[in-house]
């Protein structure tokens, strides 16, 4: 999202506390012309606790790393930096996975489930990608997750790799309690990034637009 953002032309400041997810990007910025390169500013820190000496009218918390924040109170820190780094009236575009209730009362504790069709990568590896819920904490409301890579490499040899990660689910009208005690209007609640409205598929997503009002 951070590229795209800067080959429309708007300079855009990337935040990530992993210096390896940064690495990653600088690294795609180099195949980018000059002028899209100069408008990107990256920053390495945690999303709780960060001061960036500046203001903006847009902040995005894309793809769901708001709900590796397992806490109320980690949650509240990172939208209380959000709100300081915004103008009065700057917006926040927020996305959770809106819980799926057959999906939390499910007996696939275990399993490795949702199979994703086969990718390969640059230098010809095959990767196929697939998800496990290890266990299931309900009165925290978080999911301890593995994603699971079944790698194939180009001289045949497998490999298996694991990415093991909480991730705590949030549901709506939470979600829109915690938006309001930071200082947040909700304007608009999307199932989707085409803007369809809340409601119109299930689970879909839970996409919020909020002012900062305060």
């Amino acid at each position: 999202m951070l590229i795209p953002t800067a080959r429309a032309g708007v300079k855009v400041v990337g935040l990530d506390l992993s210096a390896h997810m940064l690495d990653v990007c600088r690294q795609r910025l180099l195949s980018e012309p000059e002028d899209v390169q100069s408008r990107v500013q990256l920053v390495q820190a945690d999303m709780r606790d960060f001061e960036l000496s500046q203001t903006f009218q847009l902040v995005t918390i894309p793809f769901r790393p708001f709900q590796h924040l397992t806490t109320v109170d980690d949650q509240l820190a990172c939208l209380a930096c959000v709100h300081r780094h915004l103008d009065k009236g700057g917006k926040l575009i927020l996305d959770f996975f809106n819980p799926s209730l057959p999906a939390l009362t499910s007996d696939t504790v275990g399993e490795e489930v949702k199979e994703e069709p086969e990718f390969r990568m640059p230098d010809g590896r095959r990767v196929v990608r697939r998800h496990k819920v290890v266990a299931r904490d309900y009165f925290n409301q978080i999911n301890h997750v593995e994603l699971i890579y079944y790698v194939t490499h180009p001289d045949g040899r497998e490999e298996r790799l694991v990415h093991a990660f909480p991730m705590r689910y949030l549901f709506r009208f939470e979600a829109e309690h915690l938006l309001v005690r930071s200082g947040f209007e909700v304007e608009a609640v999307y199932a989707d990034f085409d803007k369809n409205p809340y409601g119109s598929k299930y689970p879909g997503d839970l996409i919020f637009l909020a002012k900062a009002v305060e």
